[in-house]
């Protein structure tokens, strides 16, 4: 079950590289200036690191607006689990 929390920006670590939709990002960051992140991303956390692996496009607006913290539902999981997502 996940557990909505904000999570410092800095510290989810975003191991698959996705190539962004610059447009898309542009509209969601003057979204989130003018409501806020209506959605929270989806991060692993496995042994105390958070890894990111959908949400791209709202962390890289919170992220190039400055916010220190992003919403995020968090789902505690095993090593075995984030090695499925890198596979």
């Amino acid at each position: 079950m996940a557990k909505v929390q904000e999570i410092p920006v800095n510290q989810i670590r975003r191991p698959l590289f996705r190539q962004n939709d610059q447009a898309k990002v542009a509209a969601l960051m003057e979204s989130i200036q003018a409501i806020g992140l209506q959605e929270p991303i989806d991060v692993l956390e496995v042994e105390g690191q958070y890894y990111g692996f959908s949400g791209c496009h709202r962390y890289e607006a919170c992220s190039r607006l400055g916010h220190e913290t992003i919403l995020c539902n968090v789902r505690r999981a095993p090593k075995s689990v984030l090695r499925m997502h890198l596979a």
